[in-house]
């Protein structure tokens, strides 16, 4: 079966087949196609979940951004097949219940919507299992790595305690690489007028912190490069700072928040607090390791 699916796939590149006058191919993952069909399912869910506008100010990163998730959502789902894992109907039919009161949307009422979005209900449904299929994989991965230990709760305590007596940034960042980064300035123009820093961190950054929303939590004076320490200098909590050039892109920083230990009264955080936080700093570590080492070994072709 696998065979003659290659040869199909083989067959349909090398004539340059489309489906009727609309469907075309954009991508092959490992020999799965992405369609032109299913850029715009996502397409339409990107906006419709997102509420970022598709304008010329964020366009051409919303068409990246949509391709770059497809190629993971496909990555992610045959990785999790490869290691025997599946996702139920019924489990997916739930996840979709949850998705309806995590959004206020009456009962019953998300296949109306995903309709009136022009969004299949089949291309949401599999964005949903390869969620769910990934998660659990990390999961597997995770607990096979070992849970956090005291000793690591101890250490990290320790740090925070001495931490308390020095000046520092709460911060969060968004990175885009030179090459995609024709846009940056219209991309901060937005930035300035939408408050939601952290949703266009998740989904156009380009830096490890992409899945925190671009929160890199408290960073000590004298911790950063300068250039963007000089910048934070000059801002107000609350600020955006122009397009800040360092190594191979462009970096924005949004200031949340500042720390001075001569007049603000610090807080210590909780042994629960540590364990919460070393828990996501690791899960998110093996998922951004994994998902990066899939990436190297697939197969991936990208048609314009």
């Amino acid at each position: 079966m696998k065979k003659i699916f290659l040869i199909i796939s083989f067959i349909l590149i090398n004539t340059n087949l489309s489906f009727g006058t609309e469907l075309k191919i954009h991508a092959l993952v490992n020999g799965e196609i992405i369609s032109s069909e299913d850029i715009n399912n996502k397409t339409n869910l990107f906006l419709l979940s997102s509420k970022i506008p598709m304008n010329s100010q964020t366009q051409s990163l919303i068409k990246q951004k949509v391709l770059n998730n497809t190629i993971d959502e496909k990555i992610k789902l045959q990785a999790a097949q490869n290691e025997g894992i599946t996702i139920s109907e019924a489990e997916v039919d739930e996840q979709m219940k949850r998705f309806e009161k995590n959004n206020n949307i009456p009962k019953g009422q998300l296949s109306t919507i995903l309709k009136q979005a022009k969004i299949s209900e089949d291309s949401f449904k599999e964005q949903l299992q390869a969620d769910l299929a990934w998660l659990r994989l990390i999961r597997k991965r995770h607990y096979g790595n070992g849970t956090i230990t005291q000793k690591e709760i101890n250490t990290m305590l320790e740090e925070a305690k001495k931490d308390l007596n020095t000046p520092k940034y709460l911060i969060s960042e968004i990175f885009i690489k030179k090459e995609n980064a024709k846009d940056i300035h219209l991309l901060v123009s937005n930035l300035r007028k939408d408050e939601r820093f952290e949703l266009y961190a998740m989904q156009f950054s380009e830096a490890p912190s992409a899945a925190n929303g671009g929160n890199l939590g408290w960073v000590n004076t004298g911790k950063l490069p300068s250039s963007i320490e000089m910048r934070l200098q000059k801002m107000s909590e609350g600020d955006v700072s122009d397009p800040i050039f360092l190594n191979d892109g462009y970096y924005i920083i949004k200031l949340l928040q500042t720390f001075d230990p001569k007049q603000d009264k610090p807080q210590i955080p909780t042994e629960d607090d540590i364990r919460i936080l070393l828990e996501n700093q690791k899960m998110e570590s093996l998922s951004r390791q994994l998902l990066q080492d899939l990436h190297q070994k697939a197969v991936i072709e990208i048609r314009n």
